[in-house]
């Protein structure tokens, strides 16, 4: 009867997906007002879609134009979602355009970014700066680096001659990030098995088991073990070295290039990243039981068995992590659900304005990799 009711329920819910239809209209000058649940800087109305697309709520954006005028929001990616999927009210309004999540599309969730923007500045997240001759230097010194996810060049006829030139390679998350990690009895998370492609040589991360490296921090975020921390210091910019606290999850990111004094801790292990080489990332299939990876839900689906929720996952090309509620969950009306959760990966600058006589843009690596020949 259990496994009857399972059944009836994702065909259910597969039903209701199927139904939703692809949707590229951009409608300009309309406003979905309401159903806000975030907002995001974007440079463009195209960008602004595909932060909607891998963001795991949204089902609708509006996105505010640089000609906007009615106040300082120039280049907010209004991210809104509601139970139907539709936008409640559509206003005529001018100065934005609104669209819908490419969810229900075939979708490349590394898109080809290869706009740039003239007077267009991309603040903050700056990791290196260098001189180059003109942007399209700058643009390829940013793809070039496997760390870079945008930049922003500034010109020669920039107000302040002595940073003329002078060009900004700037970083974001490119994998994905848990909001939360936390100990949880009757729940069991893991990660999508699809494999990340890389053109690098595989190599074992070097860690060092009950050390702590104190001091250096530079970033804490949730981690679900010390592999997962050390793939998070290698994808990083600027981590030279790591710690991750097993009892409360937490990966400390660290960064000093001079020196690197460790410390005896339990519980504490300590570790280096892989720049030149691809980590055997093994530890993507470990299955993690009574943890929880809360939030970022894309939908829940019934299920009978975590194994076979870690294979949704999988299956799901919008599924990067999960959490399975088992048998032994506290609320038995949350029991057998397996949550399909993901976070944004692609290039996102954390803020854009208007600046004369700057340039800014995106790496080409993705735009490369999708050449034939």
């Amino acid at each position: 009867m259990g496994t009857h009711l399972i059944l009836v329920g994702l065909l259910s819910i597969c039903s209701l997906s199927f139904g939703q239809d692809c949707n590229q209209q951009l409608l300009e000058n309309v406003d979905f007002p309401g159903n806000d649940i975030t907002s995001l800087f974007s440079p463009d109305v195209e960008h602004c879609q595909q932060l909607c697309t891998q963001h795991s709520s949204c089902n609708f954006f509006t996105f505010v134009r640089a000609d906007w005028n009615k106040d300082d929001r120039n280049f907010f990616c209004l991210i809104k979602a509601s139970p139907n999927g539709q936008p409640t009210v559509q206003a005529p309004l001018q100065g934005v355009t609104s669209g819908f999540s490419l969810k229900p599309c075939s979708q490349d969730l590394e898109p080809c970014l290869s706009k740039v923007y003239q007077n267009v500045d991309f603040f903050g997240a700056d990791y290196r700066a260098l001189f180059t001759a003109d942007y399209e230097e700058c643009q390829r010194a940013c793809t070039q680096d496997p760390a870079c996810q945008f930049f922003t060049f500034i010109n020669e006829a920039f107000k302040t001659v002595d940073i003329r030139n002078k060009c900004h390679l700037k970083f974001s998350w490119p994998v994905p990030r848990i909001p939360v990690v936390e100990k949880k009895a009757g729940v069991t998370s893991g990660f999508s098995q699809i494999p990340r492609i890389s053109q690098q040589s595989m190599c074992q991360g070097k860690l060092f088991p009950n050390t702590d490296i104190p001091g250096n921090d530079i970033e804490n975020i949730p981690a679900a073990s010390a592999e997962h921390c050390q793939a998070l210091c290698s994808a990083h910019s600027v981590c030279t070295y790591f710690s991750f606290a097993s009892n409360n999850f937490n990966c400390y990111m660290k960064k000093n290039n001079e020196e690197m004094v460790t410390q005896a801790k339990d519980g504490v292990t300590s570790g280096l990243p892989a720049r030149f080489c691809q980590l055997d990332n093994t530890w993507v299939q470990v299955v993690y039981e009574n943890v929880d990876f809360p939030g970022s839900d894309i939908r829940f689906e019934p299920m009978d068995d975590a194994d076979t929720c870690q294979r949704t996952c999988t299956q799901d090309a919008f599924c990067q992590f999960y959490s399975y509620t088992n048998n032994n969950f506290g609320d038995p009306n949350y029991r057998r659900r397996c949550y399909l959760k993901r976070t944004i990966t692609m290039p996102a600058p954390p803020k854009v304005t208007k600046v004369a006589n700057v340039v800014s843009g995106f790496q080409l690596r993705n735009c490369n990799s999708k050449t034939t020949v």
